[in-house]
């Protein structure tokens, strides 16, 4: 079952609960597929959370997360570096997902080449990684979450079998107090 609108437009501290263990699919401009189990996130929240992008108010940059929820918020860090986020909560409150891991499933040998590595066990175990792997860039930017824009969640009732890891959320310096990083072992 594909993960439509009302999925979306909750709390970022309850959808996070659902979408963890969700296949996420993406088929790039060559009709390319790629796929996995989403297995780390991190939560970003608004007015509660110093270090949400949206903590100060709404600019260019971050301008998805307060118009819309269901979309694809992809910025630029380091200068280099491509992040994926979903978009939660509702219009007008701004949330975010980070999707810091998956699992590959579909489209792993070209992963392997668009990263330049024949480590599996390192190919898609960071925000960047996961960019590279999949051809993730700013293109996708307020793209929404459906088979039409060819990047969309499933549920593919994956049942979990190791215990849900919660920890503190990693290259932030302000609300670090927060334990919003969510993850499972593979």
């Amino acid at each position: 079952m594909i993960l439509n609108s009302d999925f979306f437009n909750r709390d970022s501290l309850i959808v996070w609960k659902e979408l963890l263990w969700k296949k996420f699919n993406f088929i790039d401009s060559s009709w390319y597929k790629f796929s996995g189990i989403i297995n780390e996130v991190e939560i970003y929240k608004w007015t509660e959370d110093e270090a949400s992008h949206a903590y100060t108010g709404k600019t260019p940059r971050n301008k998805v997360m307060f118009e819309t929820f269901w979309h694809i918020y992809v910025y630029f860090v380091y200068g280099m570096y491509n992040c994926l986020n979903f978009t939660t909560e509702k219009t007008w409150t701004p949330g975010a997902i980070l999707i810091r891991s998956i699992i590959p499933i579909d489209g792993i040998e070209k992963m392997l080449q668009n990263r330049k590595t024949k480590n599996l066990s390192n190919l898609t175990n960071w925000p960047a990684k996961l960019c590279q792997a999949l051809w993730i860039d700013k293109s996708l930017y307020w793209k929404k979450l459906c088979t039409k824009n060819k990047i969309f969640t499933e549920d593919i009732n994956y049942k979990i079998k190791t215990p849900i890891l919660e920890w503190p959320r990693i290259g932030i310096s302000k609300a670090q107090d927060k334990n919003w990083r969510f993850w499972f072992k593979n």
